[in-house]
């Protein structure tokens, strides 16, 4: 059931973006206007969130991507991704390299040479987002 939900949670995620994607491309110049004033104030804090769970412990880790075996030292990837789309993609924006992996395996996802992957489950063979799976994605 928790991978069920999961990928209805997924999805909608993904489809979320994906129309603000779209009204940022297509909309006019009131109706951006709009949006920006009600979506900005919520991404913001959803990245504050998200940010604040991966803030660095006393030892200079990340609780979140630690585990009890590997530990992860500050900063993790969360605040390095954070970095370069709030901070350096607005200086140059361009598409970083693991973006574009991510960006192609979400369009035609290829599985990884050399390791089997398992089979779809039945929530993720439905939806726009069917195909983003997130064992494949994750892997580089």
């Amino acid at each position: 059931m928790d991978q069920v939900l999961g990928q209805v949670l997924r999805n909608a995620v993904w489809e979320r973006l994906d129309m603000l994607t779209d009204l940022a491309n297509r909309a006019d110049a009131q109706s951006l206007v709009s949006v920006a004033r009600s979506e900005l104030p919520r991404l913001t804090e959803a990245w504050r969130a998200m940010l604040k769970m991966h803030e660095p412990d006393e030892r200079g880790d990340c609780p979140t991507c630690s585990t009890r075996w590997h530990r992860c030292k500050a900063p993790c990837s969360v605040w390095q991704v954070a970095h370069e789309h709030l901070v350096a993609g607005g200086l140059a924006p361009q598409q970083s390299t693991a973006d574009s992996r991510l960006q192609g395996r979400r369009k035609s996802p290829v599985p990884a040479q050399g390791r089997p992957v398992p089979a779809p489950s039945a929530a993720e063979t439905t939806g726009r987002h069917a195909l983003v799976n997130p064992r494949r994605a994750v892997t580089a």
